[in-house]
């Protein structure tokens, strides 16, 4: 059940949308004047009709005691995960003056919570039950063994490449273009190598990235050329970082660690879209555990994720690893509770020891771009045509990523500080600290910076 005396907040109502025209137009729908007949259950239910476009206002029905997260239903055509409609529903709700009051649920919603009740039911009696695989396991190493050997013929292909362009100059990627790179990404997708795929492919942007881009070029080179060499000699690699190579050249492992049960805080939700694929990011925090965990969600093209939890509750949950040294990803097992909101917070850290946690983590995972930490007592300040997060009680401070520098969220940041220390969640790597959710001094409330 989830606690319905705690409202939740606009940012955490908000750190839900798919995308940010999703959460100007939910906004807009946040207030009492385009809805009638709203109403909320004790079990966590929500719903309302919205006036539309249309002759028939739209039913709009929000289960938001799903541990999984909210989960939606609406009329509108619309294709997103969650809609506007119940984005804004859901500011309604989390509103002040008795707007969505208590009551019994019309037909249509009560059908719709009683067929999602009923078939999550008829999966954990399966799932208790269990179910006979009914794969052949001789077919499945063959198949694994043909994959094996397309993604060496095309590491080898790739290595050729590699050495060409550092015999013929760097200035080569340069006049070469684009083209070179996506042609050689194009070949590792067909060598079903879409990890390796997607590092090759970044290279063709770095010569057009700017000053020192030869620099960037040969380092990015070089973590290809590692990698390459680790999947090649992979069965002389200890167990972990061999586990580690395979996720990185784009082999899903299995989650097949012990299962972590603990109550996990949601400290950031983002996602990032690639021509057919957008995939969300949900950073977790294991109030008992101290662990953070990263889970993902994927879409299609053009559609958000299903998977959505809002930044700043706390839900208890099963969690299983997978495999690889390092890695911080996780599997979503059994929920106990939905999100709910919390008192908890990460321990922090300064921005030195952010920099030493990175550096330990670069021993298990050489391609690692950034890890999770969580700075205590920061300020952001400006630094130059940049910004930084300096130690509140030192003299030393991480410089923001260009990236994160030129979001909103930044000045969401700069607002909430108001020149005073500040808990910031973010990413720490080699091109800066990427601040994603940040809390105020005291007891505030979590506030996205997505």
């Amino acid at each position: 059940m989830t606690q319905q005396g705690v409202r939740w907040t606009a940012d955490q109502v908000l750190a839900l949308a798919p995308d940010a025209a999703s959460r100007k137009a939910g906004s807009k729908l946040g207030a009492a004047g385009p809805w009638s007949e709203a109403g909320s259950s004790g079990e966590g239910t929500v719903w309302g009709l919205c006036k539309g476009s249309g002759s028939k206002p739209y039913q709009t029905i929000i289960d938001i005691a799903d541990a999984a997260g909210p989960a939606y239903k609406c009329s509108c055509p619309s294709r997103k995960f969650p809609c506007k409609h119940a984005l804004g529903l859901l500011l309604l709700w989390a509103g002040e003056g008795g707007t969505v009051p208590r009551g019994p649920a019309p037909d249509w919603a009560e059908q719709w919570t009683a067929g999602r009740r009923q078939r999550a039911e008829e999966k954990r009696t399966a799932a208790a039950a269990g179910s006979p695989s009914t794969g052949d396991p001789e077919a499945a190493r063959r198949r694994a063994e043909r994959r094996a050997e397309r993604i060496t013929a095309g590491a080898v292909e790739l290595e050729q490449r590699l050495a060409d362009l550092l015999r013929g100059g760097l200035a080569a990627a340069e006049q070469a273009g684009y083209g070179l790179w996506e042609e050689s990404a194009a070949r590792m997708v067909d060598a079903q190598a879409p990890g390796l795929a997607a590092r090759v492919r970044e290279l063709g942007a770095i010569p057009s990235s700017g000053p020192g881009w030869p620099v960037r070029l040969l380092e990015e080179c070089a973590l290809i050329h590692l990698l390459v060499q680790g999947w090649l000699r992979r069965e002389r690699l200890p167990d972990g970082l061999a586990a580690t190579v395979r996720a990185r050249i784009g082999l899903s492992g299995q989650a097949d660690g012990p299962p972590t049960r603990d109550h996990w805080l949601v400290l950031a939700q983002y996602d990032t879209s690639e021509s057919h694929l957008t995939t969300r990011r949900i950073w977790l925090h294991g109030a008992e555990s101290a662990r953070t965990a990263l889970l993902l969600s994927y879409g299609a093209a053009g559609r958000a994720p299903e998977l959505a939890l809002p930044v700043g509750l706390a839900f208890e949950a099963d969690l299983s690893a997978y495999a690889g040294a390092g890695q911080l990803r996780v599997a979503l097992g059994e929920q106990l509770t939905p999100p709910a909101p919390t008192t908890v917070r990460p321990p922090g850290m300064t921005t030195v020891e952010a920099a030493v946690r990175y550096g330990e983590a670069l021993r298990s995972d050489p391609w690692l771009d950034s890890y999770p930490v969580t700075l205590d007592r920061v300020i952001p300040t400006p630094a130059g045509d940049t910004w930084q997060l300096a130690d509140a009680d030192g003299d030393l401070a991480l410089p923001i990523t260009m990236s994160a520098a030129a979001r909103p969220g930044l000045w969401r940041l700069i607002a909430l500080s108001g020149g005073a220390p500040v808990t910031v969640f973010g990413e720490c790597g080699h091109r800066g600290f990427t601040p994603l959710t940040a809390w105020p001094e005291g007891q505030g409330e979590a506030v996205s910076l997505c």
